[in-house]
């Protein structure tokens, strides 16, 4: 139903109520236009002259039951609808979570969620950008460096031809730019939170297809090329975080809607 429909009976409704109908006519009235609008699928009409009916006309306590349990049902319908889309989200993140291992140290606030194929592990010693997710949705990258002289590198910047993306500066200053060294190995990792990704998860994600190139900003330029499957876990790990992030916000409504139809 199109706004103007709905100001029409509104309008309608307004001027049946000026012609000295009673309180019980009048709350029927709006009854029926309530499981009217609803019909037509505008149930935040319909919802809007439940409450309306009940502010109004407390005293027609007959015509007040009957749109308390219209509420109920309409409630409970939204309701139904909202777990059965939690059911098929809930389906989607377990697939998603397959390609994940689940991580919580003693130093974590929430459950880490890892790509199996950038699990640090496997890539001590090579050269990559990670993403980084938690059970939240809360998602970032991280660039590490790996090889024999330092780079001092304070950002990355992902590319193919004219194509590009380029993280925010984390100064050397910066507890998330980090630095260790063993005998002649240097390790240097650089978190991006906050913001400081600046786009590249995206970026990655859809240009995937694409042979991205990275390239270390430091004291020094330092150039790869991203593997198919860190690329594939900016993809996974991007839809994830959606999911899960969504996931969250439909728990809160579905928890709304069950205090409403006790």
């Amino acid at each position: 139903m199109n706004l103007t429909k709905v100001f029409s009976v509104i309008v309608l409704f307004t001027v049946l109520v000026s012609c000295g109908k009673s309180d019980k006519q009048q709350a029927a009235e709006r009854l029926q236009l309530a499981q009217k609008v609803y019909a037509q699928g505008d149930t935040t009409q319909a919802l809007q002259q439940l409450d309306t009916l009940k502010m109004r006309y407390k005293d027609v306590i007959k015509t007040e039951i009957e749109a308390k349990k219209f509420t109920q049902k309409i409630y409970s319908e939204i309701l139904y609808n909202k777990q059965a889309e939690m059911d098929s989200l809930k389906l989607k993140i377990a697939k998603l979570e397959k390609n994940f291992i689940k991580e919580k140290t003693q130093f974590d606030l929430d459950t880490q969620m890892i790509y199996k194929r950038q699990q640090f592990k496997n890539r001590w010693n090579k050269s990559f950008i990670q993403v980084h997710l938690d059970e939240k949705g809360n998602l970032y990258i991280s660039s590490n460096y790996f090889g024999d002289k330092w780079l001092n590198h304070t950002g990355i910047r992902v590319y193919d031809d004219t194509l590009q993306a380029k993280t925010k500066k984390v100064p050397l200053n910066n507890v998330l730019n980090h630095h260790s060294d063993f005998m002649n190995t240097k390790w240097e990792k650089v978190t991006y939170r906050n913001g400081d990704e600046n786009g590249v998860i995206q970026f990655i994600a859809d240009h995937a297809k694409r042979n991205l190139k990275a390239v270390f900003l430091g004291s020094r330029y330092y150039y790869i090329i991203l593997e198919s499957y860190d690329k594939r876990a900016m993809v996974e790990a991007l839809e994830l975080s959606k999911a899960l992030k969504q996931k969250i916000k439909l728990q809160k409504e579905i928890d709304s809607l069950q205090a409403k139809v006790v």
